[in-house]
């Protein structure tokens, strides 16, 4: 059964398998994940739908070509093989798309394809890569901008390395949970006012950070660098990101190294990696760079991607959530691809399956701030949730829920949702 070469983004294509018109997942997208399946150990998987596709099960059965003599790629807990290799994901997801198309070619295969497709709802979905080191960013303008202004003034919102380079931490691999993992509020000190002497307990300014996030392939060795021409084919997917914040314990401990135990609890994602490929449709210009930037950070064509995006505050008890958040990923001021050079500039090596987050992606509104410091404007502005309650930061028991999806051309390709629920402080 031959594999005609139609590029998996045709938006054209229809597939065989039942997909609801508003799905994140049509044929042209196919991210990766790792998931288990009843009492299976987890491997790698792909999604159509609201169906599951087990690759392993496709390679077994001799439908994934390109797996010949790389089974063992998928077939394990953690893809961080399959995220080496972009082109061999590449072939995998072209081999996915032949098998899953409405086309007469492959009807013969369909039988066996049927078996390795279950439910989505059956899958306990995990990490899908061991993440080795983990970066958190802050690019976007009006978010750093909103962060100035609360705790300097407007005149000096931006510090003076901002427009230069995209600022960034090193955060906390091991905290990192897939999306429906609960996590407990964390504690620590925190000051209650400037005048008093800091206290210890849990974190009273627990916050959601709305951004996106990318795993990298194509490991570089110590001493290289990428430049922003080469950065893309070292970006293997991306994910959503929720880098919960506890700002008050965040506030008292970050002078004079930066962010820690506000920061390094619990950092949730969501558990489809949509590859940068299936994305190529939905790049945009990204903002002029004034003043103009170092060369090593200056790029040519569209690095930044229309990707709107949502948050939503389900309060315990209830099943209905309210939208407080309505951004988008171009609000970037960074892309990812300077981000990837500033950070291997300095020869600073990557793994494949290290995660890069963007950092707070904040809109010019007050409705498209991505988070709760911003939207409650420091807890002085509380948000009104749908059953009537009042919202200056997150409460015990909310669920807060992340989603996004861009769509051109009929087709829409998104990343599911990424939630977790807010448990009581141990």
């Amino acid at each position: 059964m031959s594999s005609p070469k139609i590029s998996p983004n045709d938006p054209s294509l229809r597939s065989w398998v039942d997909v609801p018109a508003d799905s994140d997942f049509p044929i042209q997208n196919l991210p990766f994940g790792s998931g288990r399946h009843g009492q299976k150990p987890s491997s790698a998987w792909s999604r159509i739908g609201n169906m599951a596709i087990d690759l392993f099960g496709l390679s077994e059965r001799g439908l994934l070509p390109c797996t010949e003599g790389r089974a063992h790629e998928i077939m394990t807990e953690q893809l961080n093989s399959l995220f080496s290799d972009r082109s061999f994901a590449r072939e995998l997801r072209q081999d996915l798309s032949w098998l899953l198309r409405d086309d007469p070619g492959n009807e013969a295969a369909r039988a066996t394809v049927r078996k390795a497709l279950v439910p989505v709802q059956e899958l306990t979905m995990e990490l899908p890569v061991l993440i080795g080191d983990y970066t958190d960013f802050y690019s976007s303008r009006q978010h750093a901008y909103n962060v100035g202004c609360m705790f300097r003034d407007p005149s000096n919102a931006l510090l003076p390395n901002w427009l230069h380079l995209p600022v960034g931490y090193h955060g906390r691999a091991s905290s990192i949970i897939p999306s429906g993992r609960d996590f407990h509020r964390p504690k620590g000190q925190y000051k209650p006012s400037p005048d008093e002497a800091p206290i210890y307990g849990p974190t009273r300014q627990l916050d959601f950070e709305l951004e996106v996030g990318f795993f990298t392939c194509h490991g570089t060795g110590l001493g290289h660098s990428i430049g922003t021409a080469d950065a893309e084919e070292h970006i293997f997917g991306l994910v959503l990101v929720n880098d919960w914040s506890a700002r008050d314990i965040q506030a008292w401990e970050y002078v004079p190294l930066g962010p820690f135990l506000g920061k390094n609890f619990a950092t949730s994602i969501s558990p489809w990696v949509v590859t940068l490929d299936a994305l190529e449709p939905f790049r945009v210009p990204g903002p002029t760079q004034d003043p103009a930037v170092l060369p090593y950070l200056q790029y040519a064509g569209n690095k930044h991607f229309d990707i709107p995006l949502e948050v939503a505050i389900q309060p315990a008890g209830s099943t209905e959530e309210t939208v407080i958040c309505r951004s988008n990923f171009k609000h970037q001021y960074w892309n990812m691809a300077q981000q990837l050079a500033h950070h291997t500039v300095n020869g600073c090596n990557i793994n494949a399956g290290d995660l890069m987050a963007s950092g707070t992606i904040s809109g010019d509104t007050p409705d498209s701030y991505g988070s709760m410091l911003e939207l409650a404007w420091k807890g002085t502005k509380p948000l009104q949730l749908n059953d009537g309650s009042e919202r200056k930061f997150i409460e015990d028991g909310d669920t807060v829920v992340m989603r996004g999806h861009a769509e051109r051309n009929g087709v829409r390709i998104g990343f599911g949702e990424v939630r977790a629920r807010v448990l009581p402080a141990l």
